[in-house]
């Protein structure tokens, strides 16, 4: 009886049921360990970069005391030029995968035929689907932020490295370009870009519910049809600058530019987060970014292998 009794007291605590969050976490680190171009892709191309910047320190001590001769602005200016161009080659990498992600997210499972395996699990079509759009949303910033400092850290250590090398003072690396300050502005961009092209993804991702080949497309010919169409019967491009607008078009909301220093940000209050958030195209882009969404996982309830 002490026994049964013991059994039956600890049973409720074995039996406790998981988070609700549990399922999507796991689905999330899923996703993954099974996506490993998510974090290849942003690696080879930093070493890519990297390298590219190696090679063109063969000089650098000369072309910096040039630099440094053309005043603070100028010289903050040339300095950062190579790190600019790492974190934006990062940037659009990051985009890029987080597209091509989504176009076979769906896709992809419906192929190989392990819908069916993942379907037979305790997870419902929503949770699958909001995990893999977390992907492009939250997992890929992150990556591209880590890889973006990491590759940033590597050419300041060697940038460091020439210059005592030939005997230069390395300070004008270090104090010149408002490191902190730099990344700050990064995560703030990296989120900022990240809702804007929430449409894009989700768009990838209700094609990637449809189709049985060819996604990108069936992604992208749509598209281009459209943009013909409209400007052979209409003579406009309304809808082609619409395309346009949501790809670039985040960093007039987000961000404050003086005329002077054309997109340089040189301070933290060039930051306009009220204005973006204000800004009706992101709640709309929002908005037909859950509407894919929702028909995605509406699609994916009833879709079997291909």
């Amino acid at each position: 009886m002490n026994t049964a009794s013991n059994v039956a007291s600890e049973s409720p605590d074995r039996l406790q049921v998981p988070p609700v969050t549990r399922p999507f976490y796991w689905s999330v680190w899923r996703e993954v360990w099974e996506n490993r171009s998510l974090f290849i892709a942003p690696l080879i191309v930093a070493v890519v970069v990297v390298l590219g910047f190696l090679v063109s320190t063969v000089g650098l001590p000369e072309r910096r005391a040039a630099v440094l001769l053309l005043g603070p602005e100028k010289a903050r200016a040339g300095i950062e030029v190579p790190y600019d161009i790492a974190a934006m080659m990062l940037i659009f990498t990051a985009f890029i995968v987080g597209v091509f992600y989504c176009l076979d997210a769906l896709y992809g499972e419906r192929r190989d035929r392990s819908i069916l395996f993942w379907k037979s699990l305790p997870v419902s079509d929503l949770t699958t689907v909001l995990s893999k759009v977390t992907i492009p949303l939250a997992v890929l910033p992150l990556i591209a932020l880590a890889t973006i400092v990491a590759a940033q850290l590597v050419m300041l250590f060697w940038t460091t490295g020439v210059l005592i090398a030939h005997g230069m003072n390395p300070g004008s690396t270090w104090t010149t370009v408002p490191w902190i300050q730099n990344w700050l502005v990064l995560v703030y961009g990296l989120v900022v870009i990240a809702l804007w092209h929430a449409p894009i993804y989700g768009w990838a991702l209700l094609v990637s519910s449809i189709v049985r080949n060819a996604a990108f497309l069936w992604a992208a010919l749509p598209v281009i049809a459209i943009g013909i169409f409209e400007k052979i019967t209409f003579g406009t491009a309304h809808f082609t600058t619409l395309v346009r607008q949501r790809l670039f078009g985040f960093a007039p909301g987000a961000f404050g530019f003086e005329p002077k220093h054309g997109i340089a940000i040189d301070s933290l209050w060039q930051l306009t987060p009220g204005k973006y958030l204000s800004s009706p195209g992101l709640w709309i882009g929002l908005i037909v970014a859950a509407l894919f969404i929702a028909i995605a996982v509406r699609l994916r309830r009833y879709r079997g292998p291909l």
